[in-house]
């Protein structure tokens, strides 16, 4: 991905940075609708398609500080609309992906809030996937999964590796050809030091198809795949010296 942070917000930014496979909703990429948007929704559609366009504009159209301030925005937005629609697994998904994108902002003093957010984050997800056993398309797994392996262990977290390498693989058999859940496959096997699995699954992510009305998302996401790549490459190389 992007510029590399310290300790839990570098592994945070990643961690549902997800512009998840919600196909159908549509994205504005020039501007950010109002918090007032999010209130207006009538429907639970509503909602997570003025989620998903606040997310696409503050994850990746904003910089620095006031990138931490739209996405600290947006997580309160986030929870006002699943209090309105706690019974939609897709509302309480995108919750989960506005909070951990918050989350993975935060740095310096802020980790134990991170930390924090980031649990909260796990426990929407929890409760959506027993709402949706589905998965939401493959969006459920494929958070938890990065979530559990990107953030830090027992004491400080609940990262698990064993649950990531669950939940990735649930989403790619939902998604096997899904551009978020072969991304944070990647990732994770990238972390095991596989890197022949991990560039091919990067690579299939890369030549993942357009997703409906996810231009925004899809163009930031294959920035965040060439970068990993690239990466990977250095990894690599150093490993076989």
């Amino acid at each position: 991905m992007p510029t590399k942070r310290h300790a839990i917000g570098a592994s945070l930014v990643v961690a549902l940075c997800l512009g998840l496979s919600t196909a159908g909703h549509a994205e504005n990429s020039t501007a950010s609708p109002t918090a007032a948007a999010v209130a207006a929704a009538t429907t639970p559609e509503q909602a997570v398609r003025t989620l998903q366009q606040q997310w696409a504009v503050a994850n990746y159209q904003r910089q620095g500080k006031e990138r931490v301030k739209a996405l600290e925005a947006l997580a309160e937005q986030a929870r006002e609309a699943a209090k309105r629609f706690p019974d939609r697994a897709d509302v309480l998904t995108w919750e989960a992906i506005c909070l951990a994108t918050y989350a993975g902002s935060l740095q310096g003093l802020s980790q134990l809030r991170a930390i924090g957010l980031a649990k909260e984050a796990r426990d929407r997800l929890l409760e959506a996937e027993v709402l949706d056993p589905s998965g939401f398309g493959g969006s459920i797994p494929t958070s938890l999964g990065s979530l559990y392996f990107q953030v830090p262990g027992w004491p400080l977290g609940f990262g698990d590796d064993e649950k990531a390498e669950q939940y990735l693989k649930k989403a790619l058999a939902i998604d096997p050809n899904g551009i978020d859940a072969n991304y944070f496959y990647g990732l994770f096997l990238m972390k095991k030091k596989s890197y022949p699995e991990a560039k091919a699954a990067l690579e299939k992510a890369l030549a993942a198809p357009p997703r409906p009305d996810r231009a925004l998302a899809d163009e930031g996401r294959r920035k965040e795949i060439k970068a990993a790549l690239a990466d990977l490459a250095q990894k690599a190389g150093t490993s076989a010296n």
